[in-house]
Parts: C-alpha cells; sequence; structure tokens
C-alpha cells in the first residue's frame, strides 16, 4: 500500500512531500483518529523496553530530529509505535532557513540531502506548544536544539543562543540533545573543536544547574569520513569534556558533509550543491562511531544510533555496537510508516534466535 503513496509523494518535491505527510498526520491527530492506525502498526513486547534516564523506552526506536521541527506532531507518534521521538533542531529565534530547493532525494542510495538551514518556529513557540502536547506524547519526547541560522550569530552569540533556547525548553524535554554539529547552515560553523566545545558545555551546565538540573543533556556527534577510520585525539578530548561536564550520552550521528561511495551520478550530486546526506550511506559509518564511543566510555554512557536504519538488521547491529536506542528518519520516507512495526518484530525474532532474554542485553556485545 505505501509503494503506491511513495510513488505519488515521489513525483513531487522532497519538502512538498514532507509537508503533504505531516499535513495527514496532522489531520489524524487532530481528529483523534490514531486508535485504527495504531491496530494497524502497533506491535509491544516487554523484551524491548528499557528504562534510561529515569525515563520508560516502551522499544529502542525512536524518530530523528528533523522531521518535527516544530513539534506538531507530537501526540501522533506513538501510533506509528515509536518508543521516543525527538523534536527540532529548535532555536532561540525563528528562522525561514536556506532558500529552496534544500531538500533532495538520492533515490539509488536510499539517502536524501538537505540544506534546510533550521527552519523553525523559534523555541518560545515550541515550548508552549510541548508544554499543551508532551503529557499526552506517551513517550519520552527529546528536544534537539541548535544556534539559530544567521550569518551575525557566532560566537559568543551563538552560545547565547543555546543557552536561551536551553533555558526556556529543558523543562519540557525528556532529554536535550546538543546540535554541536549540524552541517547545513550558511557559515557552516560548529561546536565540534574542544575549545569551542567547553565553552558551550560550561554555559549550558551552569544553565542547567539553575532552571532544569535533572534533564538529562546528550551531545549530537558528526559522522567520520569512513567506518575504517581511527579517531583522531580531537575526538578523545570531545568525550573527556562530555565526561568532565557531566554530558548524559550521545547521539551518534548527525548528517554527513561529504559524497563518498555514492552510487548517484556525480553530475546529479554537483548540481545539488551542499548539504547533509542522511540515509542508508551513513549505516557502517554511524555504526562505526557508536561502537568507539561505547568502547571509549566503558559503556558508561547511553548513546542513541542513527544512520542507515533500515531494518531490524541494522537497528541490531547498532545495539550490539553499544547503542541503547537507535533512531530512524530516511527509512520513513523509503519504507513508509510500517518501518517501525518491522524493526521491532524483526528486533524481537533476534533476541530470540540468540538467546537474548531483553534489549538491553544486545547493548554493546560486540564492542569489545
Amino acid at each position: 500500500m505505501y509503494d503506491i503513496f511513495r510513488s505519488a509523494l515521489f513525483r513531487i518535491d522532497p519538502e512538498q512531500a514532507h509537508y503533504a505527510s505531516a499535513c495527514a498526520a496532522r489531520s489524524v491527530q487532530l481528529a483523534r483518529a490514531g486508535g485504527a492506525l495504531e491496530k494497524m502498526f502497533a506491535f509491544e513486547d516487554i523484551r524491548l523496553e528499557q528504562t534510561l534516564w529515569g525515563n520508560t523506552f516502551s522499544s529502542p526506536i525512536g524518530l530523528a530530529a528533523g522531521f518535527d521541527k516544530n513539534a506538531s506532531l507530537v501526540p501522533f507518534w506513538p501510533t506509528l509505535g515509536f518508543g521516543f521521538a525527538e523534536v527540532g533542531s529548535v532555536t532561540a529565534y525563528s528562522s525561514r532557513g536556506n532558500p529552496r530547493p534544500r531538500a533532495f532525494r538520492l533515490i539509488e542510495d536510499e539517502a536524501l540531502i538537505n540544506r534546510m538551514g533550521l527552519n523553525n518556529k523559534g523555541v518560545r513557540n515550541i515550548a508552549r506548544r510541548l508544554r499543551r502536547t508532551a503529557p499526552r506524547s506517551r513517550i519520552p519526547i527529546g528536544v534537539n536544539i541548535a544556534s539559530t541560522h544567521g550569518r551575525k550569530i557566532t560566537g559568543n552569540s551563538a552560545v547565547e543562543d543555546f543557552r536561551i533556547s536551553f533555558k526556556t525548553i529543558a523543562d519540557q524535554a525528556a532529554y536535550i540533545a546538543l546540535n554541536i554539529s549540524c552541517p547545513n547552515t550558511r557559515d557552516g560553523k560548529t561546536f565540534e573543536d574542544p575549545e569551542s566545545l567547553e565553552i558551550l558545555l560550561k554555559v549550558i551546565m551552569e544553565q542547567r544547574s539553575k532552571s532544569a538540573p535533572n534533564v538529562p543533556v546528550l551531545l549530537k556527534m558528526p559522522p567520520p569520513v569512513s567506518d575504517r577510520i581511527v579517531f583522531d585525539s580531537s575526538l578523545r578530548e570531545t568525550v573527556r569534556l562530555a565526561l568532565d561536564y557531566g554530558i548524559a550520552g550521545f547521539v551518534a550521528t548527525n548528517t554527513a558533509t561529504d559524497r563518498e561511495g555514492l552510487a548517484t551520478h556525480p553530475a546529479r550530486l554537483r548540481a545539488i550543491g551542499r548539504g547533509g546526506l542522511s540515509g542508508r550511506p551513513l549505516e557502517a559509518r554511524a555504526t562505526h562511531l557508536v561502537r568507539y564511543l561505547y568502547r571509549l566510555t566503558e559503556g558508561a554512557l547511553p548513546i542513541i544510533g542513527v544512520g542507515g536504519v533500515f531494518s531490524a538488521k541494522d537497528a541490531y547491529r547498532k545495539l550490539r555496537a553499544g547503542a541503547s536506542l537507535v533512531q530512524i528518519y530516511t527509512a520513513l520516507i523509503y519504507r513508509g510508516p510500517g518501518v517501525v512495526r518491522d524493526i521491532k518484530t524483526g528486533l524481537v525474532q533476534l533476541l530470540e534466535n540468540d538467546g537474548f532474554d531483553s534489549i538491553a542485553d544486545v547493548v554493546g556485545v560486540d564492542a569489545a
């Protein structure tokens, strides 16, 4: 059934298709008609349940940031069977983002490229919406925050931008993910280098102690350029800072800026231009980083694995590498909403095949 719907969606611009899908979900949400969908997509098994950061996750499969930027569909996501969802990226001030076109499908690679530019309605609007809807979501809702897209918001102003967002919305979130590695803003600047990151962490954790002392803070990391790379001292320093400042976990990974190993014709890639790559090409690279982070922290901090998860086997590899939770986004576009159920049922079968009693028993078994 989704193949027919996808065929229609893929005939229109990706951003328009996203808007159409969101409108359909919004209609279901407003009509309170999620029950029928839930019967179609629901699959629950106690073996998939975990408790992390004081929150119960009914399954490890969550929605990645980027789909629900303005937290407008928070009550809808449980109807598709998600165990949690991450909204955003949210910024202190509203932004229209980059000029269109700014989203592109790479069908041969089951991938996307986007340079949306952090378009969202601003943290105050989104925080007000979360106060109304998060209590009805039935699943933990994380919030991804970033600095507002704009030429003037750099350096200290970018740090202050993060602080404003954190102060405004942290008390509405099951966790906060600091988007320190977003590649699709106009200036491309991030907080990945340790010196900049330490300044940001100091400010955020001071604000946390004042306004939301119990909210877990996670770092969203950039992907490595290869699944065979030997990580450098910069990443080890980033992890050291995370531990020193009380970071509660990692999201691995963000989208990628390179175009290595793609089947899409180079001329097509040149025509698209810059932007963040997501989807199947990131699967091995993201799993590689998950495994490294798990080893480096000796499994002390939960990791959310994201990048190229299309099947139960993809999710299982990330869990075995050290991820406690897994997020999807691009798979929803290429496989449809049934992919959540398919991954969960497949995970239970994989647990049974390998003799594990729960999903928590799988985490990190391949990281040694």
